[in-house]
């Protein structure tokens, strides 16, 4: 069983017991979360598509931590001209353990 699900915009696959990293979230590690915008279920080869979301489900699930991911690196160069700008960040990011699909 597996669920498309929609969370800040982008929209992941997840199946129960299995892990998403998302964008940072507001809920602290060990809060539970839920997510109702709910696009596509699949069950056994019975399928539910939304439209655009399943009324009544939801998936569940729980913060596990809130961590920084790897760094990103953005040089930009105009050749012959002398610009280099070298710069990066490190995106924040959530770990999720998904508990259940309804």
């Amino acid at each position: 069983m597996y669920a498309i699900v929609e969370i800040s915009g982008k929209q992941f696959k997840v199946e129960k017991n299995k892990f998403i990293y998302t964008d940072k979230i507001e809920p602290k590690s060990g809060k539970k979360i839920e997510f109702n915008n709910v696009l596509f279920i699949s069950d056994k080869g019975k399928v539910k598509i939304g439209k655009p979301t399943i009324k009544g489900s939801k998936v569940t699930g729980e913060v596990l931590s809130q961590f920084k991911d790897d760094k990103v690196i953005v040089f930009k160069k105009k050749r012959r001209k002398g610009y280099k700008v070298k710069n990066g960040h490190r995106q924040k990011m959530t770990k999720i353990l998904i508990k259940d699909i309804k």
